[in-house]
């Protein structure tokens, strides 16, 4: 029985490098992979060069943890910004899903992931106490948990809230505006403002 033609080595790197990509399987990754290589080579090197720029050239922000170029983020950075009001999202795409919404004008704290005990993702791993000695400043008095509506989101929200109570500050969570189950990077931005217009108590 034929087995066809095997990959190349690199080829095969290739394809399991693009399947580590959220929602990309093995036969979108091998379409990829040949479109790149057989109809966009220079497409495929500044994929290549924009990548290495990126990971050689972005760093945590010290305050909010999101992408930056510089230790301290233009975003935390802006005097215009109310620092008072902290809004906790789970990635970078989160906050600026957020950001387009153009209802906001606090800064944020990105945690860069969620609470997931059966994968072993606990507070250690999403690193809470950096969050928890940033909320803690004396500025920030409202913190806003916009951590997704799914079932790890929610329970990410949940043990931040005890937390951040325990310490005094006032902890309010993202309207139901945004469906359960749903993530921020796909709500449209009319419905992120509305639910942080109308965000409750948490």
């Amino acid at each position: 029985m034929a087995t066809g033609q095997p990959e190349p080595e690199p080829l095969r790197a290739l394809i399991d490098a693009l399947r580590g990509l959220p929602g990309v399987g093995v036969r979108t990754a091998r379409r990829m992979a040949y479109h790149l290589l057989q109809s966009d080579p220079d497409g495929a090197l500044r994929l290549s060069d924009a990548l290495r720029d990126a990971v050689d050239g972005l760093q945590h922000c010290e305050r909010c943890n999101s992408f930056s170029q510089t230790p301290i983020c233009a975003t935390c950075l802006d005097a215009e910004r109310d620092g008072s009001v902290l809004c906790v999202v789970e990635t970078p795409a989160d906050q600026n899903m957020i950001e387009s919404s153009h209802g906001y004008q606090g800064l944020y704290y990105v945690l860069m992931g969620h609470l997931a005990p059966l994968e072993g993702v606990g507070p250690d791993q999403v690193h809470f106490a950096r969050l928890l000695q940033r909320a803690a400043d004396g500025v920030v008095k409202e913190v806003i948990l916009a951590t997704n509506f799914t079932a790890e989101g929610e329970t990410t929200a949940y043990y931040l809230a005890d937390m951040l109570r325990s310490r005094g500050l006032t902890v309010t969570r993202l309207a139901r505006g945004v469906p359960s189950g749903s993530e921020l990077e796909y709500v449209d931005a009319g419905t992120i403002a509305w639910a942080l217009m109308e965000r409750r108590a948490s």
